[in-house]
């Protein structure tokens, strides 16, 4: 197929309110267009994948799409290799990772989307995956990948279902700012783009943008955090040379 990398990286699959990627159809169906007829679901990140498949699958059937889920497949690399598009849901983000290397898929997805050109999609773990590394999941550590190294499609970290601090909280845990931040203590730590639920980050070839319902919180170490709102043109992400000397 070949072309340039074209991603839509989702904060969440539900928002509040709605059904299964409710929020966000359109946007996928934008995003898809009509030249894709199946898209290759991978549903590693939940420990129930039938049902998981059959969840995605509605949804995307619905939308004029079949769903092939990968863990049916006797050979996963090979459904890569054959896939017209991937979309890698939610779920837990270390159980998902773990998957990937253990099934040998991290290079398979690399050279699909990155050479060939083949549309990803991600919801929230789906999303963490298609960064540099996991380091800024919410997640808890239920199993251990090889390595946080994640499919580094795009040259640095996203935190999905980012939350603002209820100040109205008596909650004393860390906020999800101040974890950041601890991060950014380490040397070397890219930026972070904290997408609160209802956003997504749509990437064609080196154009980066904010889409749908709720702005993001972008983080750079040694710099404060900086808000942004849908349409925002976040392309100089996409040149991690602007990132090595901080």
């Amino acid at each position: 197929m070949g072309g340039p990398r074209r991603l839509l990286l989702v904060s969440n699959s539900t928002l509040h309110g709605g059904g299964y990627l409710g929020h966000c159809q359109e946007h996928i169906k934008s995003f898809l267009g009509e030249k894709v007829k199946r898209v290759l679901f991978v549903p590693y990140a939940l420990h129930d994948r039938d049902a998981y498949a059959r969840t995605a699958r509605a949804k995307f059937e619905s939308l004029g799409y079949g769903l092939d889920s990968i863990h049916e497949s006797c050979d996963p690399v090979e459904a890569v290799r054959k896939s017209e598009a991937i979309f890698i849901g939610g779920g837990n983000t270390f159980r998902l990772l773990k998957a990937l290397y253990d099934n040998s898929l991290i290079q398979e997805i690399r050279k699909r989307v990155l050479e060939d050109g083949i549309p990803y999609m991600g919801s929230s773990a789906g999303t963490n995956v298609a960064t540099i590394s996991i380091n800024t999941t919410n997640d808890m550590p239920i199993v251990y990948p090889p390595s946080l190294q994640a499919l580094g499609l795009v040259p640095f970290n996203i935190n999905p279902h980012y939350l603002d601090p209820d100040v109205k909280s008596s909650h004393m845990g860390e906020t999800r700012e101040e974890r950041i931040r601890q991060y950014h203590e380490e040397p070397n730590t890219p930026p972070v783009l904290g997408l609160r639920e209802g956003a997504m980050l749509l990437v064609e070839g080196d154009k980066a943008t904010l889409q749908g319902v709720t702005g993001a919180r972008l983080f750079l170490r040694g710099k404060k955090p900086t808000e942004h709102e849908p349409g925002t043109d976040f392309s100089f992400l996409l040149n991690d040379s602007n990132f090595q000397n901080l």
